[in-house]
């Protein structure tokens, strides 16, 4: 394991300087984290019929002006907490703190969250309702949560996926329903287990980091600001919350196995990540050649073998926990993968040179945006293949090579796909955070970070197009991208000493 504050080796060599606990900055995010919690229960994904609130002396931040306080309150929070971040990452970019502090950090800004309505998103109220629809006789690869005759369930669940069976895999049905099994119809409850049983996604990453770090060249510090201090994380994945926090872990945890050659338990890992969500998958056939390049045959046999061992251990897992979840080998769940491409938003690249040639288009004639939106999703379906390809064969060599690779394939898929929601490029990048990064990339990253938080309103609401928002969106990012490398960039303090604030 690589902790970038280890002693010395030597009793002999001089000990490290002692860095002190970034204080004022841990306290700055944990403030702004308590905003968004407390600006939440008006203004972010509250319950039709709040028992908390309800029509009680407090629940006039529900409504009116209310409301408009509330998502004021919310927003200086995320703000406050954005700055906090990316305070941390000049003291972790300056060597001022290691790996412990951003972990405090991480832990503190999170806290909060854990007990926070939905924030940025209603996805969690369709996890509650798809684990509901089996405890009900229901198969929820057949059904949408409407079919379902709690109404506390049904009234939260976005009303463009309530009648969309789930499109995720069966290991996710199975917790989903266990949290149903638990919470019943108190949709709060439901909401902060189903927090805590994908916590499991974020210990795995804190599991696998270090020793991705170790592989692919990284600095585990600035690893864990990026993947699990960073806004993505905290905002989107715990206080969303997603479970694509728990793929994530599962596909870490998975590559870093087969890169230290405990290669069975790493496909299975792999494999219980796709029966949460069928994207995991992805990193399969590149796992295949860090497994062949374990091998010490010729290069064919070599392959072959670790690809009939990677098939045959995939197999029996995935038919396993399918079995497990839902009494029989049903892949109904296949049929809704592509639910989402029924959003149409201009963070798919695809889609949104689509919109862009259609409104050129329609300057001059009408025509149906359908139209060139699906043909251009098809070009860049074939993009993306073949950049998948292409980086696959690149990847024979096997080794850490392949895996940084396949997080670059994860990140094309997010952007190249119909549909590109915020938190699908946590996918490649809780691989890639593990690399060697230089400080301007870093920038662009904080930048885009920041960015896609803010796409989505507090309530889930798509803010896409609403341009004078995103003007301000893509303002507030780029600074939070330049204050990254250059402190205090509009002037506004006269010291711009780090170190008096840590």
């Amino acid at each position: 394991m690589v902790a970038d504050n280890a002693e010395p080796a030597a009793a002999t060599a001089p000990a490290s300087p002692r860095r002190p606990l970034p204080v004022r900055t841990i306290a700055l995010g944990a403030a702004g984290s308590v905003l968004v919690l407390l600006g939440s229960f008006g203004a972010a994904g509250i319950l039709a019929r709040d028992p908390v609130l309800g029509h009680g002396p407090l629940s006039w931040i529900r409504y009116g002006h209310g409301q408009m306080l509330a998502t004021m309150v919310l927003y200086v929070g995320f703000l406050m907490l954005v700055w906090a971040w990316v305070r941390l990452g000049r003291h972790v970019l300056a060597d001022r703190v290691a790996s412990r502090p951003v972990l405090i950090a991480a832990a503190a800004w999170t806290a909060p969250l854990l007990i926070a309505p939905p924030v940025f998103t209603r996805d969690v109220f369709s996890y509650l309702a798809q684990g509901a629809l089996p405890l009900h006789g229901m198969d929820p690869y057949e059904v949408g949560p409407i079919m379902l005759g709690v109404p506390e369930l049904v009234q939260n669940v976005h009303p463009f996926w309530v009648s969309t069976p789930a499109p995720y895999g069966p290991l996710f049905i199975l917790l989903a329903k266990g949290v149903a099994a638990v919470a019943g119809s108190n949709v709060i409850v439901g909401v902060i287990l189903t927090r805590l049983v994908l916590l499991i996604g974020l210990g795995l990453l804190l599991w696998a980091l270090p020793g991705l770090v170790r592989h692919l060249g990284g600095k585990l510090s600035v690893a864990l600001w990026l993947a699990v201090a960073g806004p993505m994380t905290v905002v989107h994945l715990v206080g969303g919350p997603h479970n694509d926090l728990l793929m994530v872990g599962f596909l870490a945890a998975g590559a870093l196995c087969v890169l230290d050659r405990r290669h069975v338990l790493g496909v299975v890992l792999v494999t219980l990540g796709a029966a949460v969500k069928a994207t995991s998958l992805i990193a399969l056939p590149f796992l295949v050649w860090v497994w062949a390049g374990h091998l010490d045959s010729t290069p064919l046999r070599n392959f072959v073998r670790a690809f009939c061992a990677a098939v045959t251990t995939f197999a029996v897992t995935f038919v396993g926990v399918t079995f497990l979840s839902l009494g029989a080998f049903d892949l109904g769940w296949l049929n809704s993968v592509n639910a989402p491409t029924m959003i149409v938003n201009w963070l798919s690249l695809p889609t949104a040179i689509g919109e862009v040639i259609h409104s050129l288009v329609s300057l001059f004639v009408e025509a149906n945006k359908s139209w060139f939106v699906n043909i251009v999703r098809v070009l860049g379906a074939l993009v993306f293949l073949y950049i998948a390809v292409k980086q696959w064969w690149r990847a024979r060599e096997g080794g850490p090579d392949a895996v940084r690779r396949m997080a670059l394939v994860f990140i094309a898929i997010a952007v190249l796909s119909p549909t590109m929601l915020p938190w699908y490029l946590t996918w490649g990048f809780a691989i890639a955070a593990a690399l060697a990064w230089q400080q301007r990339q870093l920038a662009l990253v904080v930048a885009g970070a920041v960015f896609l938080v803010l796409t989505y309103s507090p309530a889930g609401e798509d803010l896409l197009y609403n341009w004078p928002f995103i003007a301000c969106a893509v303002a507030v990012s780029v600074l939070a991208g330049i204050s990254l490398l250059r402190p205090d960039p509009l002037r506004l303090f006269r010291d711009h000493d780090e170190l008096a604030h840590i």
